[in-house]
């Protein structure tokens, strides 16, 4: 329970900090810093996580999985990735057809190939498309968006139609300025008929994701081929029904291919709920390694804080004295310095999260990465920013609580 005396404590370490504004500031840069450095460094890992995932999403789509001929996710070491290459057996269509027919919990079963590209328009070249031979469902199981005209229809994927739904990147390339649908676009000394642009989705790490182009497998299949092999896409109903689902493709895939017991998979598969795992995993990795380290700020200017309480005591020594003359306990004097060091730190925290927003916005206005600022880190900073106080604030108050009345009064600076 607050007291008079703890008010009183209060304010008088309020008007001492005040009393020397230029003194208490240079001394809460140490803590401001720290304070600031360690919501950075939280807005940073939380804004990077959500990055990371809403690229994944836009990639992937929302419950969504994938069954390749080599696929994984998490570390898998060369030697792993040399057993899946001598087991795995590529994806085909009847591998799709038996798990489309199969899969009980499947929303929608779609498949998909790509193949890299440079595609030429008159005297305009793109290079390194990625050209993406897709079943006409891929559009509700990635979850597409699409900014004009529309994405392939069933008839189209079945007589092999030479249409195509291209990336922003390469409408803005060969028809930026114009009308894109209708017009038409060589693949491979084709002509295709673009019918589709599907909305931007951005970059990831630098990376593109727009340099694309769609069009029906069984029109990629004629261009390049039956040999590549094919990759598999399902669709749960919902999030709460997605393990169950990736577990009926499984086990459907593995009754088509007679595989019993403890046998291994002879396929990869990619859940996007393990991929966002493995991206909280490492972001939460990033977050323990680094977050102490910014801390370290935090304790050095506690004891910049200490240092200067020290002096503050020395300079105060005949206040001390006196105060003690007039019936002060030592317990008084000692919560008196404890609570300027205290509210020294707490205002250090208060402009240290200042500094910490105004960076975050900045870097949210300049990058891709949004920064988040969480209220765990915000607590994180201002807790340890006020214990910090406290501790640093403990020797020089004990030491001014000490003090020898008479001898104190004798000294008057």
């Amino acid at each position: 329970m607050i007291s008079s005396s703890h008010v009183e404590a209060f304010r008088i370490a309020l008007s001492s900090i005040l009393a020397h504004k230029l003194r208490s500031f240079l001394t809460l840069i140490g803590i401001i810093i720290g304070v600031a450095s360690v919501v950075v460094v939280g807005a940073s890992i939380s804004g990077l996580n959500s990055y990371v995932i809403e690229r994944v999403s836009k990639v992937l789509g929302v419950n969504h999985f994938m069954i390749a001929r080599m696929a994984g996710t998490g570390n898998i070491t060369e030697e792993q990735w040399e057993k899946m290459d001598r087991r795995n057996k590529k994806i085909d269509w009847l591998d799709i057809d038996w798990v489309g027919g199969h899969c009980d919990g499947c929303a929608e079963v779609g498949a998909s190939a790509s193949q890299r590209q440079d595609l030429k328009r008159g005297d305009q070249e793109l290079l390194g498309t990625q050209i993406a031979g897709v079943t006409a469902n891929m559009g509700m199981i990635e979850d597409k968006t699409i900014g004009e005209g529309r994405f392939l229809l069933p008839h189209e994927v079945e007589h092999a139609k030479s249409v195509v739904v291209l990336g922003m990147d390469v409408r803005d390339k060969f028809f930026l300025g114009r009308e894109a649908i209708g017009q038409t676009l060589k693949i491979r000394g084709v002509d295709f008929r673009v019918v589709g642009v599907e909305a931007k989705r951005g970059s990831m790490f630098g990376q593109s994701l727009d340099n694309l182009a769609y069009i029906p497998i069984t029109t990629f299949q004629r261009l390049y081929g039956m040999r590549p092999s094919l990759q598999l896409h399902g669709l749960a109903p919902s999030d709460d029904r997605f393990d169950d689902t990736i577990d009926d493709a499984r086990v459907a895939l593995r009754t088509r291919r007679k595989l019993r017991g403890n046998a291994e998979d002879n396929f990869g598969l990619v859940n996007v709920g393990e991929v966002k795992g493995q991206v909280n995993q490492f972001t939460g990795a990033i977050a323990m390694v680094v977050t102490p380290i910014t801390l370290i700020s935090l304790v050095v200017g506690g004891i910049v804080v200490m240092n200067i309480m020290l002096v503050s005591v020395n300079e105060r020594t005949f206040e001390i004295g006196l105060r003690r003359a007039l019936g002060a306990r030592r317990r008084e004097i000692l919560v008196q310095f404890l609570i300027e060091s205290a509210v020294l730190c707490a205002i250090g925290g208060v402009l240290g999260l200042l500094l910490a927003a105004a960076l975050s916005g900045v870097v949210s206005k300049t990058t891709a990465i949004p920064m988040t600022i969480t209220s765990g880190y915000i607590l994180l900073s201002l807790a340890v920013s006020s214990v910090v106080g406290i501790v640093a604030g403990i020797y020089p108050a004990w030491r001014a609580s000490r003090l020898d009345p008479v001898i104190a009064l004798s000294r008057t600076t």
